[in-house]
């Protein structure tokens, strides 16, 4: 959902009865994968995003995406989770510890933090995070 927001303030205060999950989601994100948040608008939404990482399809197109997002949508909470491991996204790979949540490749959609689990969440944070950190590490070749 795009937001009318041009700082991260004013993002959690557009969420409404949302803004506490957030932000608590926020500081669980931060907090396990020592990323900070900028405001991305992407695609038709507004999200935090937290790490980066630049993409190159076979076709030429290229750009840079969010390794985390995190969006409020109208009927829900989106967590994506855009890293890869063994060929899959790891929200689609853990998807079944996660609590109650509905999962797509990369997203997850959830009412409120307490359908999470959140021990579950951490671990594909940190995961994440060190896909990231991997993606942007220059290789050395002799």
């Amino acid at each position: 959902m795009k937001v009318d927001a041009h700082t991260i303030d004013e993002f959690f205060a557009a969420a409404g009865a949302r803004e506490g999950d957030l932000r608590a989601l926020d500081t669980l994100i931060r907090d396990t994968s020592g990323l900070a948040p900028k405001l991305f608008d992407g695609m038709k939404v507004t999200m935090l995003a937290y790490g980066m990482y630049h993409y190159k399809y076979a076709s030429g197109r290229e750009g840079d995406w969010p390794v985390i997002g995190l969006a409020n949508q109208k009927h829900y909470i989106s967590l994506y989770i855009c890293a890869i491991k063994d060929g899959h996204y790891l929200p689609e790979r853990y998807g079944d510890k996660l609590g109650r949540v509905d999962n797509g490749k990369s997203c997850i959609r959830f009412k409120s933090v307490a359908d999470l689990n959140l021990d579950e969440v951490k671990k594909i944070i940190r995961e994440a995070a060190e896909w990231q950190q991997a993606q942007n590490t220059p290789t050395v070749t002799n």
